[in-house]
Formats: structure tokens, sequence, C-alpha cells
């Protein structure tokens, strides 16, 4: 494309995953009572990979995400927007009684938010 037609438009690429999603990462990973070594050795890569991906300096490939995700028993889904509150919720309910898991957090939090105290707000 030319410059005249690429013009205002935003670049989608990442410059790291969510904050969010890193620390959700990291919980699952720690809850399991892996290291970063040992979740690497699961997948069969590095242990440097990992932790760039959790310190946020790797964006990983989807295949590569989805696996280390699925590696911690979780899973990527696509929810229509419209339902994301109620998925939220169920997911909030569900792991409420699991420690560090049930509190609230924004699921698209960006990588401005990271340095920033406020409460996290729920998009709609």
């Amino acid at each position: 494309m030319n410059n005249e037609a690429t013009k205002g438009i935003k670049s989608l690429r990442q410059g790291a995953l969510p904050s969010e999603m890193r620390r959700a990462l990291i919980e699952a990973r720690k809850k399991r009572g892996w290291s970063q070594r040992d979740l690497a050795s699961r997948l069969g890569i590095g242990q440097r990979h990992i932790s760039g991906i959790e310190s946020g300096k790797i964006v990983p490939r989807y295949d590569t995400l989805l696996e280390i995700v699925r590696t911690i028993d979780r899973d990527l889904i696509m929810v229509p927007r419209t339902l994301i509150p109620l998925v939220q919720s169920l997911v909030h309910d569900h792991l409420k009684d699991e420690p560090g898991e049930g509190e609230e957090r924004s699921l698209y939090a960006t990588h401005h938010d990271e340095g920033n105290s406020q409460e996290p707000r729920d998009e709609v």
C-alpha cells in the first residue's frame, strides 16, 4: 500500500501481550508450581523465550501462545464483545474460591495501563 492509502491507519501489531494476560500466564504457571524452565521444557522451547513472553519483550506467535495457554490448562476463545461482561462474571464466579484468581481485572488492559495504579475498568 502507498503512504496515502495507509495514512491515519493505526497499526494493529502489539508491542507486547497485554499486561493482564501476561500476569494471568505467570499466575497459572506458578499455581502449578512450575518454573519458567519447567514450562519451557513441556513446550519444547527455551526458558529465555518464556521469560521474554512473560516480561513483554517477546510477542509470541498465535500457535505458541495457544500451546502455552493450553499447557497451563486454559484456552483462548473468541467471544462476542456484548457477552464479555457475562463471560467475565462466569469466570469470576468459577474462580472466586481459588486464592488470587477471583479478583476482578480488565480483560483488555493495554500496555499503557501497566504503570497505572488506578483501579482497572471493565470495557464494554
